[in-house]
């Protein structure tokens, strides 16, 4: 391909950002997807390179939100070569106490937004006949967590999902991997009480978060060429939290 064009849902901040600077400093044009639109914009002029960085708005949630975004993307970066499926939300809450919406609200965005999005991408990629999906899972999609049942749930169908569409679209040169990241430094990590956060650090035998940049760093070893016999796979990304 003679442009490498990746679509990075989620990016108009956190890891979806880091993960958009750090492919943007590789020499990937970028389309930036986040549902404020504000955001998104800020985000793609924050990034410095000499690639095409397009701001996208949209919900990842609905399928036509979804299909208008990958043509728009399709128009002004060309053929696309990846996709990072980073946007996701939480809802936290006990499940004796966690109310129908807030069920279906993660799963709509963590899950079915990726599944668009996926779904979106793949006849492009199949008649290139290559292509990168990298869905960003969790490591509570793994080991589940008190209070998050619809994240874990959402983040283990994600990492489920992985392994079926690899094994659908591996014949046409397309993998399909995902991460999953622990403790990840963001400003809500930033907030939280010292003995909170020192005792997560107990459960890390790096013993210190994990940045974005780190998993970004993932995401763009499973986007290149280093990467394309890898397919299927959940790379965990979490200073070895979960064994």
């Amino acid at each position: 391909m003679s442009n490498k064009a990746v679509i990075v849902t989620g990016a108009g901040r956190g890891i979806g950002l880091a993960i958009a600077k750090s492919l943007a400093s590789r020499g990937y044009d970028l389309a930036l997807v986040d549902i404020a639109e504000d955001t998104v914009r800020e985000a793609a002029a924050s990034i410095k390179g000499d690639g095409k960085y397009v701001p996208i708005a949209g919900n990842v949630a609905d399928w036509d939100s979804v299909q208008t975004m990958v043509n728009e993307a399709s128009e002004a970066l060309g053929p696309i070569y990846g996709v990072v499926n980073n946007a996701g939300i939480t809802r936290d809450g006990l499940v004796l106490r966690m109310k129908p919406e807030a069920w279906q609200q993660v799963l709509d965005v963590n899950l079915t937004g990726t599944f668009y999005f996926t779904k979106a991408v793949s006849p492009l990629m199949m008649r290139q006949k290559i292509g990168r999906i990298v869905n960003i899972a969790s490591v509570i999609g793994l080991a589940g967590n008190a209070g998050q049942a619809n994240y874990a749930a959402s983040k283990a169908g994600v990492i489920a999902m992985t392994k079926s569409v690899a094994k659908e679209l591996g014949g046409r040169a397309i993998t399909c991997n995902a991460i999953a990241p622990g403790f990840i430094a963001t400003d809500m990590t930033h907030d939280l009480p010292e003995q909170v956060k020192a005792d997560m650090l107990k459960s890390i035998p790096l013993k210190r978060l994990g940045s974005a940049e780190d998993v970004a760093a993932a995401v763009a070893f499973l986007l290149s060429e280093d990467a394309a016999y890898i397919t299927g796979q959940t790379i965990v990304v979490d200073g070895g939290m979960v064994t």
